[in-house]
């Protein structure tokens, strides 16, 4: 993690709300200064400033018509060297802000804050805990599993980047009646040549015909759960087959998480809590909970508008509630967590809202401070064909096939484009993985949609490749840069007033918002918000390439210009780092 930027003077940005907070502030308005900043307003079109603030509340207070306190508090404002212009419109007082002003606060702290521009200590000792991917042990690692894998990193990375203690979990799927199937399988048909060949593919064909065979002999499932209580209790020969689909499982899992760049400080699975689940079973016994139904344990949930929470079955077996109450608790005890953070798919909403409601009924207060960030579906188009994805039936997309089909397409386009001095093999790793993560993150978590290798690819469109060619350009205008203008820049010795037209001030702008958007992005669990964002920071980036000619004769207009592409440069990469993606200096 890098560290918060720890220089205060330099590191304290303008904040401009707070600045014209400060500017009508008094004690007369019957408001305190935080409800005041809490009003001012950006308004949607330009002309009206780059902030408002709507005098209407005030009018009861000072027994004043709004359009007449506006006008007092326009003139009193009028001499901050902040704006460039400050005047009453009806009931607003419209601010605009001093163009080459901003330039100046912004890109002055960008270039002082390098890659940490957008950090900030609003977390400072508090600690988070994320749970994300938790992929089922012996099956693929699928399409359908990137989802909760690349949101749940950006979420980490977020919360990293604001200030949070943040540990990240890898909540393994390594327990379950599935495991029961899955050596039920393997006795029967398989082999050990077969598995060390291919070991998911493998472990996919033998769970893929358990269920073809069950449908013909359903015996076949009393075995499966048998085997699990078997496992449960520790028998040694279902243990060690276990062991051994757990670590082959692991080392394909760790080759697709190499891949996308992503690490965990934990993996401690549901098997992990295997030998804790009896306290809390005893524990809902006690506190008089749990109701027997048809041999199996519940608790009933119907009072709450939900069906019953079972707590183990009636072979005795846990079921994932009772593992995640025991989980929960873990945390809890272990690491004294400020958040927890379960970013787990839409599908289970039922299940957080039992196991929370379940948590709650047994006096556990913190379990409000359990968060359930769900995520919708994604498929996948064949031509006109979407291939929804069943593990039973083994119709899966393996997610390292999409990732490295994501490498092979992004290198034939480059080499199409026939690019020139750039080491295509690195380069369209970085793209082209970065394009899938970067489509995942674009969507709103929330919505299911299709994955489509035309929109994922598109170097032109609001895609990751086109946000990394920009850096790219970016790095191209710096490296055309003499040093003498690099070093003249690091030291921000600027004239700002060249930096004054529209397309320039639109993107310091955006540049200048960039730390209240991580924020919100992870106040939200959304990385869709920064997502859009960084699209808006490369289109006015680009749209500033275009208009304007930045190695300009003039020497203080050039350094301006380059103190900005700079600026852009270091802004587009750290926001990509928080997506998770690369940014590559040569395209």
């Amino acid at each position: 993690a890098l560290p918060i930027y720890q220089d205060k003077e330099k590191a304290k940005m303008i904040d401009f709300k707070e600045l014209i907070a400060n500017e009508i502030y008094n004690e007369s308005l019957g408001l305190t200064p935080a409800e005041v900043r809490s009003l001012i307003e950006i308004p949607a079109d330009e002309k009206m400033g780059d902030y408002a603030f709507p005098c209407f509340r005030l009018a009861k207070t000072l027994r004043k018509a709004p359009q007449m306190i506006a006008k007092d508090i326009a003139g009193g404002a009028s001499g901050n060297p902040a704006f460039s212009k400050v005047e009453n419109v009806n009931a607003y007082v419209n601010f605009f802000i001093d163009r080459a002003y901003l330039a100046g606060q912004v890109i002055t702290e960008v270039n002082n804050q390098g890659e940490c521009y957008g950090r900030s200590d609003e977390g400072r000792g508090r600690k988070v805990i994320v749970e994300y991917s938790s992929p089922n042990i012996a099956k693929p690692f699928h399409i359908g599993h990137i989802r909760s894998t690349v949101i749940g990193n950006a979420i980490y990375k977020l919360y990293d980047a604001v200030g949070f203690d943040v540990t990240r979990i890898n909540h393994l799927g390594d327990y379950g009646t599935q495991f029961g199937k899955m050596i039920v399988a393997y006795r029967k048909w398989g082999s050990e040549d077969e598995l060390k060949e291919d070991p998911i593919k493998t472990l996919l064909g033998y769970y893929t015909r358990f269920h073809q065979e069950a449908k013909k002999d359903p015996s076949l499932e009393d075995e499966a759960r048998q085997t699990f209580v078997r496992l449960e209790a520790g028998e040694p020969e279902e243990v060690g087959l276990w062991k051994k689909f757990r670590e082959l499982s692991l080392a394909e899992f760790n080759r697709v998480y190499d891949m996308l760049g992503i690490t965990f400080d934990s993996y401690a699975g549901e098997s992990f809590y295997s030998d804790k689940m009896p306290r809390f079973i005893q524990e809902l016994k006690d506190k008089g909970l749990l109701i027997e139904s048809q041999g199996a344990q519940i608790v009933d949930l119907e009072e709450y508008g939900m069906s019953p929470a079972m707590i183990t079955k009636s072979d005795g077996s846990s079921l994932y509630v009772t593992r995640d109450i025991a989980a929960a608790v873990y945390r809890k005890e272990h690491y004294d967590f400020y958040k927890c953070i379960y970013v787990v798919a839409s599908q289970q909403n039922l299940h957080f809202r039992q196991w929370k409601k379940v948590l709650e009924l047994m006096g556990y207060e913190w379990q409000e401070d359990c968060v359930h960030v769900p995520f919708g579906l994604v498929s996948l188009a064949d031509g006109d064909d979407i291939k929804m994805m069943s593990t039973r039936e083994g119709t899966v997309v393996f997610l390292e096939d999409v990732l490295n089909t994501a490498v092979e397409k992004t290198a034939e386009i480059m080499r199409e484009k026939k690019t020139d001095g750039v080491d295509i093999d690195a380069v369209s790793k970085d793209v082209g993985i970065g394009a899938v993560i970067f489509q995942e993150l674009s969507n709103n978590r929330i919505k299911d949609y299709v994955f489509s290798w035309d929109k994922v690819l598109n170097f032109d469109g609001e895609t990751g490749p086109y946000v990394q060619y920009t850096h790219a350009r970016a790095s191209s205008v710096l490296r055309n840069a003499s040093e003498e203008d690099i070093a003249a820049i690091r030291d921000n010795s600027c004239d700002w007033s060249c930096l004054t037209s529209d397309s320039a001030n639109t993107l310091i702008k955006l540049i200048y918002r960039v730390p209240e958007v991580i924020l919100e992005a992870a106040d939200k669990y959304e990385p869709s918000i920064l997502t859009r964002h960084l699209v808006d920071v490369a289109q006015a980036f680009n749209k500033f390439y275009h208009d304007e000619h930045i190695l300009v004769e003039d020497r203080d207009e050039k350094l301006a210009k380059l103190s900005l592409v700079l600026a852009s440069k270091t802004v587009i990469a750290n926001c990509l780092g928080l997506l998770g993606i690369k940014a590559p200096e040569r395209m």
